[in-house]
């Protein structure tokens, strides 16, 4: 070992030239090295978290990205989700006298009593309070303004299953053996608000398929009588505290559940008169025999697609503009149940068709820890170290599927059109599968699709099968779809995230596991008719990947996702930015808050004092 003086009397040897070199290599090996961990920093710092490379920083790379390499509809898709989730963001309120002024500029009232205990909650658990995210419960709400709120406070109060609060404490109420946790669940949730709450019931739809379909013009009518009736009262004519329901106590809580006509046969036909009177599905008849195989439109350009890619999710759900759709999804073939009302009457669920007139809630499977629907706490690994492919287990729910109409179920189609082997089959003959049709080449132009390639593709990227083919009648041994699909073993939940892409269709009605999709590191690719509480709070092409009902997009979705590195940091971007928006906008606070919101609604709607009910404290002059 040299010691000081021996490299100093080392270096006063060397002639100066030597010197200037050796000074210059120390020089650029120190400039190399900091080159080295400033970019290694950046990845860090840009990739390491969930939210990846959205806020702040990462939107700068987003528009760096697609405004100069946009060449396909899914970046433009992209672009303009990004722009107008910017612009909703613009309309969050962080103050009380802020969010009431939107309140009334939206909804045309005063915001309910209660109101800033709601808002007071909001802000102290950093929720993120756009007055839009709460639109459904208006259009929930909006028909019962034209209804007497005695009638309904009396119909909510008596159902058989109810969620109940008096004297700021939730009970659930109704008979719950054998049955689902549901009642349990939810009055969990609102006994969270309840000290906050005024006296309220909430009436629980204890069936998976939704069970009001009032006929459009009755509706219509309802929903008039609630736009007329809108009016921001004048100070002094504002009252401020609830009636209550010690009417409605009064008569006992033996009372009878109020029963309208229950109604059977074709979910088609009960559906369509909820249509507009020109809409496409309002004179459409319902499919006579399911035995024959389900037909696709032809040259199909809906008005909520753009280039054949779903813009208006929203739309893309409403059997009234697509009429094809009573023979591709099992809630028209053959649900499970089916008791169904023309009757408006107060009913709270977690899913329904657009055209239902159940009043939305969160579903109850959301408020579980089941890691069968969660996937416990683990999301799945970082992108890059995902499995590229695709990924589905369930079972062959939708419907009561049977050997006279299987091959109209959505979840049928989706395993077949992921089973390699079959699509390799119609591109060799040219031929149709028993529940698709290959997708027009004039809308979706791609090699793959042009080469014929498809089949042998999926056959490595995809991992899709039934646990459970739940065939009808049980004793049939499932031998009518037996040479199409064979059971394959479950996979759990945390595993399934290891993958990249996460389809995510109906079973019965809703898909309980989209929550905890979003959630997830990996991109969900969802397809549904009915609604949810969360719909206006989550971007399709930003949160998730949208796709139609008949799924004719889902190659040309994958395709753009994995044909090279630009469509992988695509799918990598939504994945991470739905994941750090649902972190954000799903939490069960959030949930909360949704349920407070709607409950002080309702319980205004059924008072007798409504049309001059009202939180007003933001416009008293100060004291």
């Amino acid at each position: 070992m040299w010691d000081n003086r021996s490299a100093r009397d080392w270096l006063a040897s060397l002639p100066d030239s030597r010197i200037c070199s050796l000074r210059w290599q120390t020089i650029l090996r120190y400039a190399a090295i900091t080159f080295i961990i400033s970019i290694t920093l950046s990845g860090v710092f840009l990739f390491r978290r969930p939210e990846g490379f959205l806020r702040d920083g990462g939107s700068h790379y987003f528009e760096y990205f697609w405004n100069r390499t946009s060449n396909h509809p899914i970046d433009q898709l992209i672009s303009d989700a990004h722009a107008f989730h910017e612009n909703l963001l613009k309309q969050r309120s962080f103050d009380l006298p802020t969010g009431a002024a939107r309140y009334r500029e939206r909804r045309g009232r005063h915001p309910p009593p209660g109101f800033d205990a709601w808002f007071k909650y909001a802000t102290e658990h950093d929720a993120i309070v756009v007055e839009s995210f709460f639109d459904r419960i208006y259009a929930d709400i909006a028909p019962f303004w034209g209804l007497d709120p005695q009638t309904t406070a009396e119909r909510a109060a008596s159902w058989e299953h109810v969620v109940r609060v008096r004297n700021g404490v939730a009970n659930g109420t109704g008979n719950t053996e054998g049955k689902v946790p549901w009642l349990q669940l939810w009055t969990g949730l609102v006994s969270e608000a309840a000290p906050w709450l005024p006296d309220v019931d909430m009436p629980i739809n204890y069936m998976d398929e939704s069970r009001l379909i009032v006929p459009w013009e009755d509706v219509t009518g309802l929903v008039e009588k609630e736009r007329g009736s809108r009016s921001v009262k004048p100070l002094e004519e504002v009252v401020t505290k609830y009636s209550g329901l010690a009417k409605v106590d009064a008569r006992g809580h033996d009372v009878e559940p109020y029963r309208p006509e229950w109604l059977g046969g074709s979910y088609w036909n009960l559906t369509r008169v909820a249509c507009a009177p020109d809409s496409p599905s309002r004179n459409v008849a319902p499919i006579e025999n399911f035995e024959e195989l389900p037909v696709f439109p032809d040259n199909w350009d809906p008005d909520y697609a753009y280039k054949g890619y779903v813009r208006n999710f929203t739309a893309a759900m409403d059997p009234c503009v697509q009429p094809h759709i009573r023979g591709l999804h099992g809630t028209f073939a053959e649900p499970l149940t089916l008791s169904t009302s023309k009757e408006l009457i107060p009913l709270f669920g977690g899913c329904k068709l657009p055209v239902n007139n159940e009043i939305l809630i969160p579903g109850a499977m959301y408020l579980t820890d089941d890691p069968f629907y969660s996937g416990g706490d683990t999301h799945g690994p970082p992108w890059r170290q995902k499995t590229d492919g695709v990924v589905w287990r369930g079972v062959a729910s939708g419907g009561r599927n049977k050997k006279e109409n299987w091959s109209h179920f959505q979840r049928h189609r989706l395993i077949e059109m992921l089973n390699g082997t079959t699509v390799s089959g119609m591109e060799e003959n040219n031929s149709r599968a028993m529940t698709f049709e290959m997708p027009p080449l004039q809308t979706y132009d791609f090699p793959r699709r042009r080469e014929g390639t498809i089949g042998a593709w999926l056959e490595e990227f995809s991992n899709a099968g039934f646990v459970n083919l739940l065939c009808f009648p049980e004793d049939s041994n499932c031998t009518y779809v037996r040479p199409y699909f064979s059971e394959v073993e479950s996979i759990p939940m945390k595993e399934q995230y290891k993958y990249k892409f996460m389809p995510d269709v109906d079973g019965n009605s809703f898909s309980a596991r989209f929550r905890g999709f979003l959630l997830s590191t990996s991109l969900p690719l969802k397809a549904t008719i009915y609604a949810e509480w969360h719909d206006d709070r989550l971007v399709p092409w930003l949160h998730y990947a949208p796709m139609d009902n008949t799924f004719q997009d889902l190659y040309a979705i994958l395709d753009y996702f994995t044909r090279d590195r630009k469509g992988d940091k695509s799918a990598r971007f939504i994945a991470e930015e739905g994941r750090s928006w649902g972190a954000k906008v799903l939490r069960r606070e959030d949930m909360l808050l949704y349920v407070w919101r709607l409950l002080l609604e309702f319980a205004r709607v059924c008072d007798e004092k409504r049309d001059v009910l009202g939180y007003i404290d933001d416009l008293r002059p100060a004291s």
